[in-house]
């Protein structure tokens, strides 16, 4: 079994945490607080901990059975002595005995350990309220869903992110057209130019990020960026206290994939941007070769809310620093049909116009 940490108050011994509005920890029962360079004799002592060697005997229960305990850890808090059964990648959470915020240490030990981490800015009533605000802003969303949704789950979750450095060679070319229209008193005329356009060069990146836990869904963290890290801190432990994490289970060789993928996308819209001056543009071809490839481990703050409506859930992520937040919502089928076509009767005029004026021409 591993040990929970927690950190104690020096002044009434009471549970400190991160307090996202004073940047600071803060004791909730004294109200004392916290810098953080205090807390760093903490961390030392941290890394000196050790197992327990609890050895227990009952003839109650039965036996488990291979595969079961698989992926299973079992800690024990250091306040109030209950033991608490998490995943393998839980790296802190909250006793649910004694409610005291506590930090797996066993999970940050070695190269497990974070290089980074941004901490959280906003509080769990600034996730609920974007979310309200997300509500009011969708026309289409059922008026029932608003008045009779409730929130079943918010969570502050640290999770692990691999932040890539790398700088890209790039060769791509286009089909590109140019486009030429005139007429006279007989005729109209078009005339097609057709071109081969190659762009070359090199484009650097950094913190190119990729989240590392299979449990969160890499469209729903990339949709949460940007985050700004030059706010990120060399990592403490301190950082945790007061919210849940994960270490990442998807390491940074299995991650590659994604960055890759992330830096290619970006490079060819990059390059994009440069062809100007035609009708059409067409990628043919497209190369890019990376060099000075680095990876970094940070933790990013996410606040992770969940909701249910006609027994369907429904999953929002809110970046835990800026306060973007992004999910999926039903969709009011009938006013959808009015927009819809609205939206053709609009269209319908326009093509109207547009060919009356060209009649007229």
């Amino acid at each position: 079994m591993a040990v929970l940490q927690e950190y104690k108050c020096p002044c009434c011994d009471g549970a400190i945490e991160f307090d996202t509005s004073a940047q600071k920890m803060k004791c909730p029962y004294c109200d004392t607080e916290f810098e953080m360079e205090t807390l760093l004799a903490y961390d030392e002592e941290l890394k000196d901990g050790f197992d327990d060697d609890m050895q227990w005997q009952s003839a109650a229960g039965g036996q488990w059975q291979e595969g079961e305990t698989q992926g299973l850890r079992i800690y024990v808090c250091n306040s109030c002595g209950g033991e608490i059964v998490g995943e393998e990648t839980t790296a802190a959470t909250e006793c649910p005995f004694c409610s005291n915020p506590v930090v797996m240490m066993g999970q940050f030990a070695g190269d497990l350990k974070p290089d980074y981490v941004i901490p959280f800015k906003l509080n769990k009533k600034a996730a609920k309220d974007a979310l309200r605000r997300h509500y009011s802003s969708k026309k289409l969303l059922p008026k029932v869903f608003k008045d009779e949704n409730h929130i079943d789950e918010i969570k502050g979750i640290y999770v692990p992110f691999w932040l890539y450095d790398a700088d890209a060679n790039a060769h791509i070319r286009y089909k590109a057209t140019r486009i030429r229209r005139w007429s006279d008193s007989n005729y109209r005329y078009t005339e097609t130019s057709y071109y081969s356009v190659t762009r070359k060069g090199r484009i650097g990146f950094e913190l190119v990020p990729v989240d590392g836990s299979s449990k969160m869904d890499d469209t729903l963290m990339e949709s949460i960026e940007p985050y700004d890290f030059s706010q990120a801190v060399d990592f403490q432990t301190a950082y945790l206290a007061g919210f849940l994490a994960d270490k990442y289970d998807v390491d940074s060789e299995q991650s590659i994939g994604r960055a890759n993928e992330r830096i290619k996308r970006s490079t060819e819209d990059a390059f994009a941007k440069t062809v100007t001056g035609y009708t059409t543009v067409v990628p043919v071809s497209s190369n890019v070769c990376l060099e000075n490839g680095v990876a970094k481990y940070a933790l990013y703050p996410v606040w992770i809310l969940n909701t249910t409506w006609k027994d369907k859930k429904y999953t929002f992520a809110m970046n835990g620093q800026t306060g973007k937040l992004v999910g999926d919502l039903p969709l009011d089928k009938g006013a959808y049909r009015k927009w819809l076509f609205g939206i053709a009767g609009i269209a319908s005029v326009a093509a109207f116009a547009l060919s009356y004026l060209w009649w007229m021409l």
